[in-house]
């Protein structure tokens, strides 16, 4: 049967981000996408001029149409918006067996806030736990754990922190720091690095997103997590080396990026 993924995420009309990056991302791995909108953007390579959040109560029932009718092999979250919403998605999933990568996007790529400071509550007492894995950037990882990262030694504290909060697995992504850019994972009791050369471009709008729907969606294909790891870092890697140079800012990478 073809491999089901969903998304429960914002939308970006321009294409590069939330749940418009994911389905492509999704498609790319030979996966069946699936998409809960929780957020309205008005936002451009530029610019995001304004965010609406969805009432919990659609989210809720848009999530329960999706998982009685077509259920997903893996589910993703990007950006929530509202504690309301956190506790909505928390509360449907709770239940449901595929494994849940949890992107915990708090501001775009503009710095405008996604999510409220009460949604990060929610998200770490109620969602978090969970989670069969986090991807959180290094200020993402900050601001959940209170622990400050300057250096890939940094990242485990913070990532057995992420661990004791309730998360399964923790990959921390190290693009924020000096030198080429290293993921941390951690999986069990073991302890992985995935490293990348640092490419020298601004197109880069909707790396978190992708790089976690495309774990995800391996996920949804039965591989490993260390497996799924590797294979989507791969992907984003060679989907921000060619990003096609749309827009006049942070231009999106290129979804049709190889990821073998």
């Amino acid at each position: 049967m073809l491999p089901v993924a969903l998304t429960i995420a914002g939308s970006d009309p321009s294409g590069g981000a939330g749940i418009q990056a994911d389905l492509k991302t999704f498609h790319q791995f030979g996966v069946y996408g699936e998409a809960v909108i929780t957020l309205l953007t008005v936002q451009n390579t530029v610019r995001t001029d304004r965010v609406e959040i969805l009432p919990a109560e659609l989210v809720s029932d848009q999530i329960r149409a999706v998982l009685e009718d077509i259920p997903p092999a893996a589910i993703k979250t990007g950006s929530l918006g509202s504690a309301e919403v956190v506790r909505a998605v928390a509360t449907a999933l709770a239940t449901f067996p595929a494994p849940l990568v949890i992107d915990p996007v708090l501001i775009d790529k503009h710095g405008v806030p996604l999510a409220s400071e009460d949604a990060w509550h929610v998200l770490r007492e109620e969602l978090l736990p969970h989670a069969a894995l986090i991807t959180p950037n290094v200020p993402e990882a900050e601001a959940f754990t209170g622990l400050t990262i300057r250096s890939i030694a940094d990242m485990r504290p913070a990532a057995l922190r992420l661990r004791e909060l309730g998360a399964r697995d923790v990959l921390i992504k190290g693009g924020h720091l000096d030198g080429p850019p290293t993921d941390v994972l951690l999986t069990g009791d073991s302890w992985h690095e995935f490293r990348a050369p640092r490419l020298d471009t601004q197109h880069t709008h909707g790396t978190g997103c992708t790089y976690s729907a495309a774990i995800a969606a391996c996920l949804a294909r039965g591989l490993k997590l260390h497996d799924a790891v590797s294979r989507a870092k791969n992907y984003i890697n060679e989907a921000i080396r060619s990003a096609p140079g749309l827009g006049h800012g942070r231009g999106p990478v290129n979804h049709q990026a190889s990821w073998r």
